[in-house]
């Protein structure tokens, strides 16, 4: 029998077990309703991956069928012929420089009709080099290749572009132009151009690209070769330019001297599984597509010294010229780590950005996590970007329209006012959906600066769960929708100038006071609404709609 005291405490029974439930009981109800009102901000069926399901280490065998809110090709790993030439066979030495080899044995195998260039297991050096149709480039695990830091390993100047403008340079430490079927693959490191070395003395840092190139000037006469110290356009990791059908899986980068992965002028590109490290690298870009069509990058971990995975198309004048979009693009299951951006459009933007669908990534410790970037003198923009099922710890802003920049590139083109006449440089963005997505961590949930003569059009996030210290400040927008979000920030205060049909609906805030502050300004700022709200309305407001 128990006496009062083991009645009381009766160490390890029932009884104690069922008294702790009661008095848990408060707390296990409140944790239940907070994740079924989570499940009900995010489709109870939508699953949001963590970091350790993404990324190059869980690379597949196969690639998966493609499922995007646009027509895109079947993606398909390329077939190469059984031939497989080592370096080693021809003459490679690890040591020596080995440029000559590498390239003799791209071209052998090229010109056999296609197959393998291998390089195997130790540390090899070389400058730039080309790949040709039907080679797969296979740097094997254990293989470690140096690329030299001086400028004359890269001659003579090819055609590339830097920065969305066309050039005569380096072109890039891997390079190909107007080629088919190629690959880069292995587990093997590539390590960019060392540091120290002229290649990152005498980069152009003169201003900045579109203003000394005259877009006047033929291609062909735009050569920069570094002779005599003079300058040079940094050479990028690795560019395929003009080329179809390009496969890039498993490899690792790092200490690039410019951006990382970028094919340009492309169509039909797959890049997954790879691995770059650039942080501490200014302009150190991890992958960047420009004016490239049928994309697919999947499975792959960025940590960098600029923005993450990005999409560019041109730059002003020269961009306009060329006149090539950037589409039919999806990013899967990828893992963005330190970056000034986790999925960044521009700011070079001239032949457009359309149809990119993000999804199931993760922003891990990464600066803004879902960016687009402009300028008034940059011309396109983008239209019909979607991004679903995305985690973001971040360190900055979640979702940041930069769309003036600063004075010290674009001049007085960076003030807001007056409003300018529209033009062919004049770029917008538009049509524009994130939905099922959780915010771990940011400085500020929205935050855009739009250019008022095309203020951003058509924005609708729905279904998330956001902690942040700042909530929502836009200028120049239209027709913006925040749905079925739950939001947690540090302030209060919704800030709009120049908003026009801005709907929150159904969306809890929780915030200092629960109280909503609102700053309106703007003459056209019309038509600002809270529907189903918590709070219903912000302080002071008479009605749920606020209006001219």
């Amino acid at each position: 029998m128990y006496t009062k005291a083991s009645w009381n405490n009766p160490p390890g029974s029932w009884f104690t077990i069922l008294k702790k439930l009661i008095f848990l009981l408060p707390v296990i109800l409140v944790f239940t309703s907070l994740v079924a009102q989570d499940k009900k901000t995010i489709n109870a069926s939508v699953s949001i991956p963590f970091k350790e399901q993404v990324g190059a280490l869980n690379l597949p065998e196969n690639i998966e069928p493609v499922k995007a809110p646009f027509a895109m090709p079947e993606f398909k790993k390329p077939t190469f012929p059984k031939l497989s030439i080592s370096i080693i066979a021809r003459g490679a030495k690890q040591g020596l420089k080995v440029t000559k080899e590498i390239q003799a044995t791209i071209d052998e195998v090229s010109k056999r009709g296609g197959g393998s260039a291998v390089i195997p297991k130790g540390k090899w050096n070389t400058g730039r080099i080309s790949l040709k149709s039907n080679v797969n480039l296979r740097i094997e695990e254990g293989a470690e290749v140096y690329f030299s830091g001086e400028v004359e390993d890269y001659r003579p100047a090819v055609f590339t572009r830097n920065e969305g403008v066309e050039v005569m340079s380096l072109g890039a430490c891997i390079y190909a132009n107007g080629q088919e079927n190629i690959a880069i693959t292995g587990k093997g490191r590539l390590i960019g151009p060392a540091k120290g070395g002229s290649v990152r003395k005498q980069v152009m840092n003169a201003d900045v690209v579109e203003n000394f190139i005259n877009a006047n000037k033929p291609v062909a006469e735009r050569v920069f070769e570094g002779y005599n110290g003079s300058f040079i356009f940094l050479p990028m990791f690795i560019s395929p330019i003009n080329c179809k059908n390009v496969y890039i899986e498993g490899i690792s980068l790092e200490n690039t001297a410019f951006w990382n992965i970028v094919p340009v002028y492309c169509d039909g590109v797959i890049i997954r599984g790879v691995t770059v490290n650039s942080v501490g690298i200014p302009r150190g870009d991890g992958i960047d597509i420009e004016s490239s069509r049928n994309v697919l990058i999947e499975y792959s971990t960025l940590s960098c010294g600029d923005d993450c995975f990005t999409i560019k198309a041109g730059r002003g004048e020269d961009g306009l010229r060329v006149n090539k979009p950037s589409e039919n693009i999806v990013v899967r299951y990828c893992l963005a780590r330190e970056g000034h951006g986790g999925i960044t459009c521009g700011s070079e933007t001239a032949g457009m950005i359309r149809n990119l669908y993000v999804h199931d990534c993760v922003f891990d410790n990464t600066g803004v996590g879902i960016r687009f970037k402009t300028r008034r003198p940059r011309g396109g923009g983008g239209e019909n970007l979607i991004y679903e099922r995305i985690r973001m710890n971040l360190t900055g802003t979640a979702f940041n329209w930069d769309m003036l920049g600063s004075s010290m590139y674009v001049g007085e083109l960076a003030t807001r006012l007056p409003a300018r006449e529209i033009n062919r440089l004049t770029p917008s963005f538009k049509n524009i959906v994130a939905r099922d997505f959780i915010i771990e961590n940011s400085s500020q949930f929205v935050k855009v600066n739009g250019i008022p003569e095309t203020p951003l059009t058509n924005v609708l996030i729905e279904n998330a769960v956001i902690k942040s210290k700042k909530l929502f400040a836009a200028a120049d927008i239209k027709n913006f929708t925040v749905r079925n979000v739950k939001i947690q920030t540090q302030d209060s205060l919704i800030s709009l100038l120049d908003g026009r049909n801005v709907l929150f609906e159904n969306v809890q805030f929780t915030v200092p006071g629960n109280e909503l502050v609102t700053k309106i300004s703007g003459e056209l700022s019309d038509g600002i609404k809270f529907e189903n709200c918590l709070p219903q309305k912000p302080k002071g407001w008479q009605k749920q709609l606020w209006k001219k």
